[in-house]
């Protein structure tokens, strides 16, 4: 079935929907020009993996190939239980809103994929003996690592699905709190050793778009220019009254009218300076509740707003959508269409379903089962949460972890309260 799906993924999305974000992540691979405003990692990667099938393709390829064998193991692993849960999850799987994006070439989905790959490894092998097991576990700590490096906002999720891989066969709220402090630390390096030290990275001051959305909502809600800068009447009005919006920071990038702002701040070398940290400590000190009111409102849009789900238009034609000859391609789109306004497509209602599969694996945390749902669902609700301080765009592909955590977990957790404690039959247990 999981051959099945790979055959079906690759029939339907060969090769691939880039929108604007991963054509820029392209075509800095192949300058060998790696900026860090997108994760140098993928770069790295595509530019590695390129010559296999250039262009898209390749890329396609290996998130088709990682999404479907983290469904291979972990649905093999369930069938030694039950296999009618196995087939479940393949159907599952196959369906919106986890099936919708699996041809999109989005660093998402691709990190989604492979913290997916890293607990389904780590639940493979959680009932195995040491000299199996430990092998296994530390190819599950390595994508969990390169998952990291796509998204490095995920630092305070990792240790907690980091706790699921090093303990698999059950999860220790005390060892999840004595790692985690350790394992923050260690990413931190760890991607800073990665992008500026192996792989050059320029420095683009990502973290900066955070301080500049922050401010032009907190001048939103005081109706005070909280920027390190001046404006004339025009623009100040606009910033007070128009230019906020709690979907996304790039209404003051490289949106009309409001661009001045990010034009501004760049020409007078703001942008990345110490002068724009400490306009943001004043304005955040000095209006909290605006501050507040800022996050709170774009964390809102995030999970209960109608925001971008799969990209469908043509980069090269605008006026066109891709695969347009594609009649599967194009049902899937109408489908998603459909889907956009339901819950399904509402980010709120996967960190729900991650916040229960966590709630019932908590109660059976000393089995493989709950010690699965534990650390994915935890790691997926910790994900998106962080997205209330560091969220600057609410694209629902941001939640995409979740919907894979989510799906997965209730799977695996499922059955426990009626089929035993245990993942694997008697018979295969190891005395």
């Amino acid at each position: 079935m999981t051959a099945a799906g790979f055959a079906l993924t690759v029939r339907i999305f060969y090769p691939g929907v880039m929108n604007y974000d991963s054509r820029y992540i392209h075509e800095y691979a192949m300058h060998g020009q790696y900026g860090d405003w997108q994760s140098p990692a993928m770069m790295a990667m595509w530019a590695l993996i390129n010559p296999l099938d250039p262009g898209a393709g390749s890329m396609f390829l290996l998130i088709a190939s990682v999404y479907w064998l983290a469904i291979a193991v972990l649905a093999l692993t369930i069938a030694r239980g039950s296999v009618w849960r196995a087939v479940v999850l393949v159907l599952l799987t196959l369906s919106p809103p986890a099936f919708l994006f699996v041809g999109m070439i989005w660093r998402d989905v691709l990190f989604a994929g492979l913290w997916l790959a890293a607990a389904a490894l780590a639940l493979a092998v959680s009932e195995h003996p040491a000299k199996m097991r430990v092998p296994v576990q530390a190819l599950a700590v390595g994508l969990l690592a390169l998952g990291f490096l796509l998204r490095p906002n995920a630092i305070a999720a990792a240790p907690i699905l980091g706790t699921l891989l090093l303990w698999p066969a059950q999860f220790s709220w005390k060892r999840a709190v004595v790692i985690f402090v350790p394992v923050a630390v260690a990413l931190f390096a760890f991607v800073h050793i990665v992008f500026y030290g192996v792989l050059g990275a320029t420095r683009e001051n990502p973290l900066h778009s955070i301080l500049v959305y922050d401010l032009g909502g907190i001048t939103h809600f005081t109706k005070q220019n909280q920027f390190p800068v001046s404006w004339n009447a025009r623009e100040t009005t606009l910033l007070t009254e128009r230019c906020y919006e709690p979907v996304e920071w790039n209404v003051y990038w490289t949106s009309k009218p409001c661009q001045f702002v990010m034009e501004r701040l760049e020409v007078e070398k703001i942008f990345g300076s110490p002068t724009l940290v400490s306009a943001w400590w004043r304005a955040v000190t000095a209006h909290p509740l605006a501050y507040l009111q800022h996050r709170a409102a774009f964390m809102w849009n995030f999970l209960a707003g109608t925001n971008q789900t799969i990209w469908i238009q043509d980069l090269d034609d605008p006026s066109r959508t891709v695969f347009s000859d594609r009649p599967v391609f194009a049902a899937l789109a109408a489908v998603n269409n459909l889907l956009v306004a339901t819950p399904l497509l509402r980010a709120g209602t996967w960190l729900v379903l991650c916040t229960a599969v966590c709630a019932f694996g908590w109660r059976r945390r000393d089995t493989p089962a709950g010690a699965f749902a534990v650390g994915v669902g935890g790691s997926a609700m910790v994900y998106m949460l962080t997205f209330a301080v560091l969220g600057v765009a609410s694209d629902f592909r941001y939640a995409y972890w979740a919907v894979l955590a989510g799906l997965a977990g209730a799977v695996v957790i499922w059955p426990a309260s009626r089929a035993g404690r245990r993942l694997l039959p008697a018979a295969h247990r190891p005395s």
